[in-house]
């Protein structure tokens, strides 16, 4: 592991750093996968500088910038018209989209469904959730999965039942695919945005987005109606929202931005952690003998025994599993902020309307940070080599204060759900075909991440009628 921060040399000045404007086969590689239209130099530089549709932006992979943009001069930085419009649709003006005073008393309002008391009594339930999983894969004699529509469905079902009772009769296959058809023509609204085109233009998927947006909310609205007229006193996320006050003026949230709150929790609550969940057995399956370390570790620490909520915080060496395989595909690839006024970054003056991209799979990928960045080492994360690391190197949850309120939550579920279903089966790839990352918002496998599936306990080979679980995008 390198040092805290990238080489200490003397960043060129902003403007021997603007390249030539961005061309048509940028803007294509947006549709196709923003990740594409990184400047190369990003993986390897600390900071690069371009100008697209006359806006200069500016990437940052240098730690102390980082720290220095989104914590220094958090003030001077909002969501942007990008972020708003590519978001804005599906989230309204929930935690991940809104800015100032507005998002202040929205998180405050939540902050206390998230303290790690009530983290901890939430455990029983993540890992009755990874049980249910693997007793529907014996029950309907699985042996092969879409391992990230099983992840999906299952940290879905650990949102429900923890942050939303009552919701269960939403329709969990219709959610995920909801998500995934708005998600899917994202590229195609970055991209529009980008040109300052009007928000009518219609593009590929727009329609098949939209009806997904309504369905979802939709749902939501109903579990809200649903709680206003019950007289149960649950104390779960909704009830927190219901009765969310703003400090300032004692205005509580309307349905609209309770929905634009739950939307936010559901996407960002159990889609990012199911496809690190995802990666997570993909790298395992590839490297067998850090798959014997983790049931090792699991072994020991439950002594044989089921998987209980006691036994999450001991293993250490399943949470380094996890917290690599998010540094290689962090679930949120990109960080996005607009200036909202000019500062100076280092010796920079920077403009207002400068966007500033904080490129985390670049900043994980950095040759400049990480030795041998593309292996798959989680001793990356013993603590000893942690404290040598810069906070701002590693950021699959974001960076400042606006840092991911879930983020304890994602990875005590983790956790819990791997010592279950790892202890169970055995998942092995079932194509020798390495899956492509591709940026959808969250980082997804472009094709579906096919895996097989074997009870620990007894063969699958003896189940007479095998069904095939998968689920193209």
């Amino acid at each position: 592991m390198s040092s805290n921060a990238l080489p200490r040399r003397r960043l060129p000045s902003l403007g021997a750093l603007v390249a030539a404007p961005y061309t048509v086969r940028a803007l294509t590689a947006i549709v196709r996968n923003p990740l594409e239209a990184l400047p190369p130099e990003i993986y390897r530089e600390p900071m690069v500088a371009s100008r697209m549709a006359g806006t200069p932006r500016i990437y940052l992979a240098d730690p102390v910038l980082i720290h220095e943009a989104l914590v220094k001069n958090a003030d001077a930085l909002d969501k942007g018209e990008e972020v708003r419009r590519a978001l804005g649709p599906a989230l309204g003006k929930g935690l991940l989209t809104a800015d100032g005073a507005h998002w202040k008393w929205q998180r405050q309002s939540v902050a206390h469904a998230f303290r790690h008391e009530k983290l901890l009594a939430l455990q029983p339930a993540m890992i009755a959730a990874a049980k249910d999983t693997g007793q529907r894969w014996r029950a309907q004699g699985t042996t092969t999965v879409d391992i990230g529509h099983e992840m999906m469905r299952t940290t879905f079902d650990i949102i429900v039942e923890t942050m939303m009772t009552g919701g269960a009769g939403i329709d969990v296959g219709r959610v995920e695919q909801g998500i995934t058809d708005y998600l899917k023509p994202s590229g195609w609204t970055f991209a529009l945005s980008i040109l300052g085109a009007p928000d009518w233009i219609p593009y590929p998927g727009r329609r098949k987005a939209s009806a997904a947006v309504a369905f979802l909310r939709s749902s939501l609205h109903a579990i809200i109606a649903d709680r206003r007229q019950g007289a149960d006193q649950r104390q779960d996320l909704v009830a927190m929202l219901l009765a969310a006050a703003d400090p300032e003026t004692g205005r509580t949230m309307t349905d609209e931005e309770i929905v634009d709150n739950l939307m936010t929790f559901i996407t960002a609550g159990h889609e990012t952690t199911a496809l690190g969940l995802a990666w997570t057995f993909h790298l395992l399956a590839l490297h067998p003998a850090i798959e014997t370390r983790v049931l090792k570790e699991i072994a020991t620490v439950t002594g044989g025994q089921a998987v209980a909520a006691e036994h999450v915080a001991k293993l250490a060496f399943t949470r380094q599993v996890f917290s690599e395989a998010m540094r290689l595909y962090p679930p949120a690839p990109i960080i996005t902020r607009t200036a909202i006024r000019d500062f100076v970054l280092r010796e920079h003056s920077i403009a207002a309307g400068t966007i500033i991209y904080v490129p985390i799979h670049a900043v994980h990928h950095h040759t400049a940070l990480w030795d041998n960045p593309e292996a798959f080492d989680p001793d990356r994360f013993a603590p000893e080599a942690s404290t040598a690391r810069h906070r701002y190197a590693y950021m699959p949850f974001g960076a400042g204060p606006r840092v991911c309120i879930g983020n304890a939550f994602a990875v005590m579920e983790a956790v819990a759900m791997l010592a279950v279903l790892l202890s169970a089966f055995k998942v092995s790839a079932a194509s020798a075909s390495p899956p492509q990352p591709i940026m959808k918002v969250t980082l997804r496998p472009k094709q579906s991440l096919v895996m097989r599936v074997e009870d620990r306990h007894g063969s699958s080979s003896c189940i007479p009628r095998a069904r095939r679980l998968v689920r193209e995008e």
